[in-house]
C-alpha cells in the first residue's frame, strides 16, 4: 500500500511540472530600433504587429520590454521590438 501512494505522490509531482514544460511559449526575437523624429509608440508597434495580430498587444509588449512608463517617444531614442 505505501508503494502505491508514493507512486500516486510521484505522478502528482511529475505530471505538472511536464504540462508547463510542453506549453511554454516560444522565446521572443528582439531587434534595436531607433525612434525617428515624430515617431509614435503606436505607428512602430503597428509595423511590427503580424497581420492577424493586436497592435495593442504589441505596444503592450515594447513597453514592458524597454521599461517605459508612458507612450512618449523621443527621436534618437533606442528600443528592443520584437522581430
Amino acid at each position: 500500500m505505501p508503494l502505491v501512494a508514493l507512486g500516486g505522490l510521484s505522478l502528482a509531482v511529475t505530471l505538472p511540472a511536464l504540462s508547463s514544460t510542453v506549453h511554454a511559449a516560444p522565446p521572443v526575437a528582439y531587434a534595436t530600433v531607433t525612434v525617428h523624429p515624430g515617431q509614435t509608440l503606436w505607428a512602430l508597434a503597428e509595423a511590427r504587429t503580424p497581420a492577424t495580430g493586436d497592435v495593442q498587444s504589441t505596444v503592450d509588449q515594447i513597453m514592458a520590454t524597454n521599461h517605459l512608463t508612458t507612450a512618449d517617444l523621443h527621436a534618437g531614442q533606442k528600443l528592443r521590438v520584437p522581430r
